[in-house]
């Protein structure tokens, strides 16, 4: 048993002094001076104690552009406690031909005897075959995966065609899932991509400049459409702009089942950082790209106005020495990703609450409780209650610090946050009960981590 005293405890609801007694991996009562003999004390005197963090959007152990991410389940859980997380969602990616189980096994494979915090899987659709149509309930059913992607993007690798969209928005209504898409139009940026490379365009800049902002609106646009046809529901995964979010909350004022997400990347940085000198620009390239600094007040006014609702990492970090260098003589061949698995946290605190953009409580609902709630984890993730995993951080507000690669703790060699002044820090990190991180170090366990099968989607719950 533990007991942390001292703390304010902070959810996304609520804010209040009081005692939290953990028993076993569950929260077992709150209160004002609780009393157990044998019970470890855990001082949060000066700190806040938050919901462990949730990270809906992340891509560990993961090919792509004929290499893999550097952080697997192990380095990347350990980045991911260290900023705040306790339970990721990864994406498990398909290939056509291939059944829906294999592909989850091989994902199983990769978190086994890895993860130190709980994770989950989202499932990527590349095909809807008769095959693929009746295999999606029993993934369901028997994985707890009650989430599928659709890549409106990458043409010839991951893009599939609106049919394919259509008709998991169709799957996912019947059987309970929500259907995630990366929407961006990807057969109009792949014409601007072979006209950029036939002029001699070959720089990272002309990553962002390949993939304008329309196309997200255009792209999310569309499946918005498509989801308000098919009575379904959908969830925007990283939004970047203006024309995207504005589609959004023009859907959710129709009253469609239709969500947001952003990522702390896309509210701090701005388009200008891929246009740095010798082919620095490559470490913030990834899809979509950074936009024109203005987007960031109107993302940052969406978190605050419920326009958006959740914020992911978009975790896919590549080294820049041998792989980003990948595409230093052809922009197109730079692998898509960056490093954010363990800075989101701290740094939608510090930009957020610190500087009043966003209350403390819309904090929480942001990186932890919201995303509990889409993806099937409520009330046992995303909270503090009596009866809910013990899955708490303590947080200490008044710590000044400054991101860099020479302190993180993911795999890679570079931070995209390079220099960036934050406010606050996880001190000790619970992942059902047990110490992840203790007093800023690391004491958990490869293969503590465990995998969490999830309910179905209900969209009357959340609205």
């Amino acid at each position: 048993m533990k007991v942390i005293r001292n703390g304010v405890i902070v959810t996304a609801t609520d804010m209040y002094e009081a005692d939290i007694l953990i028993e076993q991996d569950k929260i077992a009562m709150i209160g004002k001076n609780i009393q157990v003999d044998g019970a470890e004390e855990i001082d949060a005197k000066g700190c806040y104690v938050f919901p462990g963090g949730i990270d809906p959007h992340t891509h560990l152990d993961m090919p792509f552009g004929g290499t893999i991410t550097k952080d697997d389940f192990e380095s990347g859980t350990i980045a991911a406690a260290f900023g705040g997380t306790t339970t990721i969602i990864d994406f498990c990616l398909t290939t056509k031909g291939e059944t829906l189980k294999n592909a989850v096994q091989v994902w199983h494979q990769k978190a086994k005897d890895k993860a130190v915090i709980d994770y989950g899987f989202h499932l990527q659709i590349a095909e809807v075959t008769e095959d693929v149509l009746k295999e999606i309930p029993s993934i369901i059913e028997e994985e707890g995966i009650t989430s599928f992607k659709i890549f409106m993007a990458y043409k010839n690798v991951l893009q599939v065609d609106d049919e394919t969209l259509f008709k998991t928005l169709l799957t996912a209504k019947e059987h309970g899932a929500l259907v995630m898409v990366h929407a961006e139009n990807g057969d109009v940026i792949d014409c601007l991509v072979k006209k950029f490379l036939a002029e001699g365009k070959t720089a990272p800049i002309y990553h962002a400049l390949s993939r304008p902002s329309a196309l997200e609106g255009e792209a999310t646009g569309r499946a918005i459409q498509l989801t308000e046809l098919a009575d379904s529901q959908l969830y925007v995964v990283h939004v970047t702009c203006q024309e995207a979010v504005d589609k959004i909350a023009e859907a959710q004022s129709k009253g469609l089942n239709v969500w947001g997400e952003t990522c702390p990347q896309y509210l701090v940085l701005d388009v200008s950082y891929l246009d740095r000198p010798d082919f620095e620009g490559a470490k913030y390239v990834w899809s979509p790209p950074l936009r024109e600094k203005h987007h960031q007040e109107r993302l940052w006014h969406a978190l605050k106005t419920g326009q958006l609702h959740t914020i992911g990492s978009d975790h896919c970090s590549f080294d820049f020495k041998g792989q980003k260098e990948l595409g230093r003589e052809d922009f197109s061949k730079i692998p898509n990703g960056g490093p954010f698995i363990e800075d989101r946290f701290t740094v939608l605190f510090s930009e957020g609450v610190v500087k009043g953009r966003i209350t403390i409580h819309q904090f929480v609902d942001l990186v932890s409780t919201r995303s509990a709630k889409l993806f099937g984890l409520f009330p046992r993730k995303g909270t503090i209650a009596v009866g809910s995993d013990a899955d708490l951080v303590i947080f200490d507000p008044n710590v000044e610090r400054i991101i860099s690669a020479k302190t993180h703790h993911m795999a890679v060699d570079y931070n995209a946050l390079e220099g960036m002044k934050v406010y606050g820090e996880p001190i000790t990190v619970l992942c059902r009960g047990e110490f992840v991180i203790k007093e800023r170090q690391f004491v958990g366990k490869p293969g503590n981590g465990m995998y969490l099968k999830r309910a179905k989607f209900r969209p009357y719950q959340w609205r």
